[in-house]
């Protein structure tokens, strides 16, 4: 079912056809733009109410600049989809997320629009400014550099560390602050707090109102601009100090707030902001979910990415089961965590900005003073949890996976090298899915390996998750402990099972077998089991192994494994090179066993989106995979058909 546009946006192939429109003709391009994304969302899925927030600012941005020789930076990414269709990707946009389709956020090689790519928050600022440098060095005084940073990016670090450096850069570098006060969840912190209060003060705003009726009436500012801006920073400065000195003391001139719905001023502002050299920063407050009802007035976590639904009802389509489903990963965390945090006292939950992402939000309802939602920080939540451990707290950390990667630092030195019993969630570890390459959280286990004073633990079913979350919530004077979990549903419809604790380093052999074994970490070992129970209907009884700890090996188990079988097979949902089945092979070469080994896992490559069952198949360890590898390790390749 392929989406209608509009009269105005069927005609727009790219920004230049975008130009080519009478300025009074963009709020029905506007309109427009709004309704597609309305109607593909509805039926196909994906990220919603950011990018409806930002549709004015889209059309103004590509109205105004000379994109893709301008370059607009989207941070995060999720914003984009208007941006999406405006530059040549429209007739395409029913394939957005799905398997072989286009992305989910910008992304270099999908468009020269796409001047970099974006999944992960708070990195706009730094990239612009790159490309904003380079500009200068090479002489180009022309080209317009664009930071577009909303849905609390401003939060992480990492954005105001690239505005201390662009206030000293005399760049050619605009920062668009996209206020709307949510990320996923609400933002948090004092950030937040004080843009409330320049949004809301009437003194600065009838002084804002004074200077764009100003700068309005000047069509090209040209000479003037440095004086009127002169004029517009000391009457600032000397009135609302208070308000405007967070951005003005990082040297960058601070233009706003503006309603980023009015589509008609915003061009006329950012036309007046070309002609400003050096770095600044337009405030527009938006709304997320704008110009759809339900979105706009209803819970805008929900509305972040509602899946399918009744466009025009706003009821969310939600599948119907005739018997009880499996729970969620996150759910059994969120609530394993409570009934663990109402047993201890001393137990602290922690999220990055993720709290209905991980479930988070189930300890922070029940017990808001135990429970953390540090913004989009991943570094600070990490040695924040350290901070706790030092005074005889319990921490659950709880990041997802390919998140984790931005604070890995932090685990080694603020964690791992004072040796603190931090406990490490790690969600969405594996395959995400229809977030694709930027959110799979492929590297945990390697990455984790490598660093001493660490355990790494995965379970497989729901029951193991709480075993091991138990297990890891017991007083321990050092090690931290890492527990992966992936995206998704588990297989254990009844789970809330009395919770045991379980020997750190030690695995389970599920089923006794001959000539070969697999041996199994975390989730994906009920592929093994599907594997196993088909084989053995065909007479190849298999042997199998869920190994539990990647760090520590069970050792004793693999002694035994490598004296009964000469032929194994490793299996992870988890990057191959350094990963569970690289510890295998390193245990085998250590004691010189001799062996056929083979490893299944996510390769050496960048694997893009799509559901996870078809990026398993894509990589060789979904249920026929396995099956074919045990195979043709076995030479049964005439005798056995898949």
């Amino acid at each position: 079912m392929l989406i209608t546009p509009g009269p105005l946006l069927s005609g727009i192939n790219s920004p230049d056809d975008v130009k080519k429109l009478d300025q009074v003709q963009l709020v029905q391009l506007c309109e427009e733009l709004r309704q597609f994304i309305v109607d593909n969302v509805s039926v196909y899925g994906g990220h919603f109410g950011a990018s409806l927030g930002v549709v004015e600012l889209t059309v103004a941005l590509h109205y105004v600049f000379k994109t893709p020789y301008d370059q607009l930076v989207w941070d995060v990414g999720h914003q984009a989809y208007g941006h999406k269709i405006l530059t040549g990707r429209r007739d395409s946009f029913h394939s957005n997320r799905v398997y072989g389709g286009i992305s989910g956020f910008p992304k270099r090689k999908e468009s020269e629009y796409d001047t970099f790519g974006v999944g992960h928050s708070s990195t706009s600022i730094s990239a612009a400014l790159g490309m904003a440098m380079a500009s200068k060095y090479m002489g180009i005084e022309d080209k317009q550099h664009v930071a577009i940073i909303g849905d609390g990016a401003m939060t992480g670090g990492m954005a105001f560390e690239a505005m201390n450096h662009a206030g000293v850069s005399d760049s050619n570098i605009l920062i668009i602050l996209n206020d709307n006060c949510m990320s996923i969840d609400p933002n948090v912190g004092a950030l937040k707090d004080y843009l409330t209060d320049i949004t809301t003060s009437k003194v600065y705003n009838k002084l804002k109102d004074e200077v764009w009726n100003m700068l309005g009436k000047l069509p090209n500012l040209g000479k003037n601009a440095q004086e009127i801006v002169s004029k517009v920073e000391n009457g600032i400065k000397s009135t609302l100090l208070s308000q405007s000195n967070l951005f003005e003391s990082l040297n960058l001139r601070y233009f706003g707030p503006v309603d980023g719905h009015d589509v008609d001023h915003l061009v006329h502002v950012l036309n007046d902001l070309k002609n400003i050299k050096g770095p600044k920063l337009l405030h527009c407050v938006t709304v997320k979910g704008k110009g759809y009802g339900p979105a706009e007035k209803g819970n805008a976590t929900t509305w972040h990415a509602p899946g399918t639904f009744d466009k025009i009802t706003g009821e969310i389509h939600k599948k119907t089961y005739e018997k009880p489903q499996a729970p969620k990963y996150q759910d059994v965390f969120g609530h394993t965590l409570v009934e663990l945090a109402k047993a201890d006292d001393k137990i602290m939950g922690i999220t990055p900005a993720m709290p209905s992402g991980s479930s988070m939000n189930i300890m922070m309802k029940e017990m808001p003073d135990r429970a953390f939602d540090v913004g989009i920080a991943e570094q600070h939540a990490v040695t924040f949890s350290a901070g706790l451990a030092t005074q005889g707290l319990i921490p659950f950390c709880n990041i997802y996976s390919s998140f984790m990667q931005r604070a890995f630092d932090q685990v080694v030195h603020d964690v791992c090298i004072q040796n603190l019993p931090v406990n490490f969630c790690l969600d969405r570890a594996g395959f995400a899915g229809a977030d694709g390459p930027t959110h799979h959280g492929a590297y945990d286990i390697a990455y984790m390996r490598c660093i001493p004073n660490m355990i790494i633990a995965s379970p497989m079913n729901e029951e193991e998750l709480r075993n091991l979350m138990f297990t890891a919530a017991k007083p321990r004077k050092e090690n931290a402990f890492s527990i992966r979990y992936p995206r998704g549903q588990g297989v254990m419809p009844n789970w809330r099972l009395p919770m045991q604790e379980i020997e750190i380093g030690k695995g389970r052999k599920l089923r006794e077998g001959e000539d070969l074994a697999i041996l199994t970490i975390g989730h994906i070992g009920n592929y093994g089991v599907e594997v196993c129970d088909k084989l053995e209907k065909q007479n190849v009884h298999i042997g199998h192994y869920d190994m539990r700890f990647v760090k520590p090996l069970d050792e004793v188990m693999l002694h035994e494994i490598f004296s009964n079988y000469t032929k194994i097979i490793t299996v992870e949902d988890g990057c191959v090179q350094g990963g569970f089945g690289s510890a295998i092979l390193e245990f085998m070469a250590e004691h010189n066993y001799k062996a056929e080994v083979k490893l299944l896992g996510i390769p050496d490559a960048v694997v893009e989106h799509g559901e996870q069952l078809e990026l398993h198949k894509e990589c060789g360890f979904d249920p026929e995979g396995i099956e074919r590898t045990v195979i043709e390790m076995l030479e049964l390749v005439s005798k056995i058909t898949l």
